[in-house]
């Protein structure tokens, strides 16, 4: 109850916050958390020539192509900061689009988890879209995906962005369509850096050793966590705040918007700052539910994935900066990593394990920052 207490009331203080300051429509979806009210909307782009896309005349309320009903997958709720990137972009493609796509956004994993939904998305099950995390991928092909959650890739945020905007993004979210996987990424976003956190007070790298840490199934992420000394343990994510609760697990990972929001602290409050990945984020859709598009329509998307990514890029780090405060003023016990050069010491083995097939392609992604 307490958990279902904390995401609500998340929600309701945090909404008004976001709508106003990104200038978006209250969405049909349940209400979602602040962004800071410092947040604005991106500008409309226009065209080559300077001319408006279909899609932004089609924001006039005229229709553009015919009626369909996209279903997108989100583990986390709407008030993190990837439920809140979700919100911008079903909103946006429903504003350009006249009301012809609607976006189903079914939030906080009733789909199921990253792992489920892609099994469905991939099966041809009735899932269309998903935010995924980028390392998701990695155990279906996605080579190239694999070197964005490989242990200290990139040095901070303005490192990412240079990524996510530069033209070996688009390669990197067209991989599993071109593999034949049956999906493809439409934009990129970011839900900040990834850390620690675990049942028992702890005050360093040492403290982790001996540990069950919660993974998914990813293979960076169980050689990440063997290299510091722990043992990894798969739970899926609608299991963790039990497993942490019972001791199945002594601790896991996650951003710090959605160790909040999920109410992790309750069961596991203490955070340490390691940083080891940015939590990368695309979102993605299924070949079959693209090609059911018109091609104003996937021009819409197109669109709207970019304004969205850039929606996302503004409220990242300063909505999470924001709960960092929140978290240390409740009383959770968070430690500042001050020499990170032991943890990526410890990481060795898996970083240069996971770029072996990809050095060049890694090297120009750490060229970057």
């Amino acid at each position: 109850m307490k958990k279902k207490m904390v995401s609500i009331s998340l929600c309701l203080a945090m909404a008004a916050v976001s709508l106003a300051g990104c200038g978006l429509k209250e969405p049909e979806a349940p209400a979602t958390t602040a962004a800071p009210a410092a947040t604005e909307a991106p500008k409309e782009t226009t065209a080559a020539g300077g001319e408006t896309s279909a899609a932004a005349e089609a924001a006039g309320g005229e229709k553009v192509g015919p009626d369909i009903t996209l279903v997108m997958a989100e583990v986390n709720p709407l008030d993190t900061i990837v439920g809140q990137t979700d919100t911008a972009f079903k909103e946006k493609v429903e504003e350009l689009s006249g009301g012809s796509i609607k976006i189903d956004l079914q939030a906080s994993g009733v789909l199921g988890s990253e792992n489920d939904v892609l099994d469905t998305m991939l099966g041809g099950g009735d899932i269309d879209m998903s935010r995924i995390s980028a390392f998701a991928l990695t155990s279906y092909g996605g080579q190239k995906s694999m070197l964005l959650s490989i242990p200290y890739t990139f040095v901070n945020r303005e490192h990412f962005w240079n990524f996510a905007t530069s033209p070996l993004a688009e390669e990197f979210l067209l991989e599993p369509q071109e593999n034949g996987a049956g999906v493809r990424g439409l934009f990129y976003g970011e839900e900040g850096f990834r850390h620690f956190f675990t049942v028992k007070e702890i005050s360093g790298l040492e403290d982790l050793k001996g540990m069950k840490l919660r993974v998914s199934n990813d293979p960076i992420m169980n050689g990440m966590v063997e290299g510091l000394g722990a043992s990894p343990t798969v739970v899926s994510f609608g299991e963790l705040y039990s497993a942490l609760q019972t001791g199945v697990v002594d601790g896991a990972e996650q951003p710090i918007a959605n160790y909040k929001s999920n109410a992790f602290p309750e069961v596991a409050n203490n955070l340490i700052l390691d940083g080891h990945t940015l939590g990368a984020i695309q979102v993605i859709i299924t070949d079959a539910a693209w090609e059911k598009l018109t091609p104003e329509q996937q021009g819409i998307l197109m669109e709207a994935g970019k304004y969205a990514s850039e929606f996302n890029r503004k409220i990242s780090e300063e909505a999470e900066n924001k709960v960092l405060e929140e978290l240390k003023a409740e009383g959770c016990n968070v430690v500042e990593v001050t020499d990170i050069a032991p943890w990526q010491e410890a990481c060795k083995g898996i970083i240069e394990e996971s770029s072996k097939d990809n050095k060049e392609l890694y090297q120009q992604i750490l060229d970057m920052q």
